[in-house]
């Protein structure tokens, strides 16, 4: 689950993070209000202005803007609430701004990269640190890779002091921000293991003209599966910021991710799912999302993935891809078939059930009188999806 930036800096000052002191507005009231909170409290005069939604690039697209005194303040959050802005991450399509956090303004002597993830081939939490901040670590990682430093934490002991401190001199700092930047690293890799994060990306951190170590932006992203120890947390997500569809799915437990194709995937496991839109591109079709039904396909879940991809309007075919081992393939076929009859699917539909009880499987969907296609190989199945894309672009 992503959090907005000033989620983000809620939670890290939590753990002793240091951030860019600030207030979320929704209104242009509010903004006024927060500059001034800003002004009394820490004597700003300089405001910053920035776009929450769950992108990056804000300031590329417009969403980040800086205001000198409390007017253009209001006049920064008028033009930006309620504007949609358009990132490299958003898309052509853009996205909403609902809300802006207004910040104090920071005299920037130089900015840096910080991040911490998983490394799965390790099997251990990577941090990754880089003096090239303020710039995507994916573009630092293609031009400069050397200029990227890496410690990894062995779980079973976790971050040791010596390695806050190998960052922190590798990436230049001195005297009192050195001190500043250990404490930083050790308090953001105590706040990413604390709320389950699978991500928490400071960028850029910056060091203050007046020596000081500072967050002015933060990204964390939680682990899903993990949220129901964190009720607290589970709280803070924006459905505006999801695809409708995307939610849709969650209340279901369904897996789905929503995509630009023109084949509608329904399969279980994500390594068969992954195969299946291969597949399906190699059969001269895109598809049009990811839909993990689990190993326990049910009438129900199998009638709310079929609801959730003929909602999207892209869909010209639908493929069913399942494997019986947790669950048997008749079990899943009289789901297909009840849900068929509950749910208008007005497009054709191509079934491969392969596994336990198969041959039952497939007796029971071509007896059900619906118009279902039914495939063994991996190539017959391709072979229909191309021919009924074929017949549906002839149509």
């Amino acid at each position: 689950m992503k959090l907005h930036e000033y989620q983000a800096k809620d939670i890290l000052q939590r753990y002793g993070v240091a951030t860019q002191p600030g207030y979320v507005a929704r209104t242009v009231e509010e903004a006024v209000e927060a500059a001034r909170r800003l002004q009394q409290e820490h004597g700003y005069e300089l405001f910053v202005v920035k776009a929450q939604i769950h992108a990056g690039g804000r300031g590329k697209g417009g969403g980040v803007k800086l205001a000198k005194g409390i007017e253009e303040v209001r006049e920064k959050a008028g033009a930006i609430l309620g504007m949609n802005l358009v990132t490299p991450q958003t898309g052509p399509e853009g996205q909403k701004v609902r809300a802006v956090l207004v910040a104090g303004a920071v005299d920037i002597a130089k900015e840096y990269y910080l991040g911490i993830t998983l490394d799965r081939q390790r099997s251990q939490n990577v941090i990754m640190a880089s003096t090239e901040g303020g710039v995507e670590i994916e573009e630092v990682a293609a031009r400069s890779p050397e200029k990227i430093l890496k410690v990894w934490v062995d779980p079973t002991i976790g971050l040791r002091p010596f390695q806050a401190r190998q960052l922190a001199f590798g990436l230049g700092f001195e005297g009192n921000a050195f001190k500043q930047a250990v404490q930083f690293i050790q308090a953001l890799y105590r706040a990413y293991e604390e709320t389950d994060s699978s991500l928490a990306e400071i960028n850029p951190l910056v060091l203050t003209k007046q020596g000081d170590v500072v967050a002015v932006d933060a990204k964390i992203n939680l682990d899903d599966n993990a949220l129901f120890r964190h009720p607290d947390l589970a709280e803070l997500r924006d459905i505006h910021e999801e695809d409708p569809l995307e939610v849709e799915a969650s209340k279901y437990r369904l897996n789905y991710v929503r995509l630009t194709g023109n084949v509608g995937c329904m399969v279980n496991g994500a390594g068969l799912a992954m195969a299946t839109m291969d597949l399906i591109k190699l059969a001269g079709g895109e598809p049009a999302n990811f839909l993990d039904v689990g190993g326990g396909a049910s009438p129900e879940t199998v009638e709310a993935g079929f609801r959730i991809i003929l909602k999207d309007p892209n869909v010209k075919v639908i493929l069913v891809n399942i494997f019986g081992g947790i669950v048997r393939c008749d079990r899943v076929a009289r789901g297909i078939v009840e849900a068929a009859r509950k749910v208008q699917i007005n497009v054709p539909l191509i079934v491969r059930l392969q596994g336990t009880n198969a041959e039952e499987a497939r007796a029971i969907l071509e007896q059900s009188g619906l118009e279902i296609e039914t495939a063994t190989l991996f190539k017959e199945v391709a072979d229909k999806v191309n021919q009924a894309l074929q017949r549906v672009a002839a149509a």
